[in-house]
């Protein structure tokens, strides 16, 4: 008996560690590794609890070709694209100043092709030229969204959105309040100052204006010269102008920038803006709401650039499949009197 009992206990040991042996392998998914109680307990590693797939922590990488400088206007621009994708983790933006000129918007472009960007922004400097380029990123498969100005009609397929404001609409509102202030039937001479050649804006703010005073036989452009969309630009054309003749009534600026400059113009040349001269400027920055209150510019037709935020959620839902109106506009404003002063202290371009 006593020699049974440690060959019977030697045997029970071995079928228990061979049983132990075959429940730690059981490592799979199938419900092996449990305890008594039922509750799993095969939990994943540390590094794939704390690590979400590639995938997902892929940062979308935005490049911006900007015109430039040439305004306060443009300057919030930038300002606000920088913002949005700076504030936000899972973007990554690569920022491009072209100082006005195309070419450099188009090597631009390229250089965003040739990273593999997940998406172009453009605020075009022209409107026409852009044909090859963009359909060499529509080739590689990257989105491209227009800021502030679009480009030819009949490229629409070139691009995903534009974002941004109807010139049109803001040339037709300048001429409304010009038409009010003065009446019908009003004799009236206007200095236009016109924005860079070829730019959607100054194209369509033309053409909104001058089509709503067509009816109106009074009211006469007797000068139109681009001044570049630049503050010294404006003051110079509007400095050679009134050279040759101060009797002018109106001045419409395409922008607040243009309409400042000729503000110093008529200033040095002996007159009031805002009295002698009415001046309309578009773009409703925080300097032309400045000179109303100070009674030297009339009104100014907003055009809103803080455009970053609406960029930012026109690349977020073109990645998660939603179908994007072709023009996403921004929301505007007509300020003139105590309507922009009461205005002024929340502006912040």
């Amino acid at each position: 008996m006593n020699r049974k009992k440690p060959f019977i206990v030697t045997m029970l040991a071995a079928i228990m560690l061979v049983g132990l042996i075959a429940g730690c392998g059981n490592n799979s998914n199938n419900g092996g590794n449990k305890p008594a109680n039922g509750n799993a307990t095969n939990k994943p590693t540390e590094n794939a609890a704390t690590e979400a797939p590639p995938e997902a922590n892929k940062k979308l990488v935005v490049g911006f070709a900007q015109i430039g400088a040439e305004s306060g206007w443009r300057d919030a621009e930038t300002d606000s694209v920088k913002a949005t994708f700076s504030e936000d983790p899972n973007f990554e933006l690569k920022f491009s100043d072209a100082q006005q000129k195309q070419e450099n918007q188009i090597k631009a472009i390229r250089t965003f092709i040739a990273q593999k960007v997940d998406a172009i922004g453009l605020a075009p400097v022209v409107e026409s030229g852009w044909e090859t380029v963009l359909k060499e990123a529509k080739d590689a498969n990257i989105p491209v969204f227009l800021l502030d100005r679009g480009i030819t009609k009949g490229n629409e397929d070139l691009y995903v959105s534009f974002i941004g404001s109807d010139f049109i609409l803001e040339g037709q509102n300048a001429a409304k309040w010009m038409i009010d202030e003065f009446g019908a039937g009003a004799q009236v001479n206007i200095v236009q100052l016109e924005g860079t050649v070829g730019a959607s804006a100054a194209n369509d703010r033309k053409k909104g204006f001058e089509d709503a005073i067509a009816g109106e036989a009074g009211y006469k452009i007797v000068y139109s010269q681009t001044g570049d969309f630049t503050r010294a630009k404006g003051k110079e054309v509007m400095e050679a102008y009134l050279k040759k003749d101060k009797n002018i009534q109106v001045v419409y600026a395409h922008n607040d920038d243009m309409a400042l400059g000729a503000i110093q113009a008529i200033e040095e040349a002996g007159l009031k803006p805002g009295k002698d001269i009415k001046i309309i400027g578009v773009d409703g920055i925080k300097a032309a709401f400045e000179a109303i209150a100070e009674g030297k510019m009339n009104v100014t037709v907003e055009c809103n650039p803080l455009l970053g935020p609406q960029l930012k959620q026109a690349i977020l839902d073109y990645k998660a499949g939603t179908t994007l109106e072709k023009w996403i506009k921004s929301d505007e404003d007509v300020y003139f009197g105590q309507k922009a002063i009461d205005a002024l202290p929340n502006r912040k371009y």
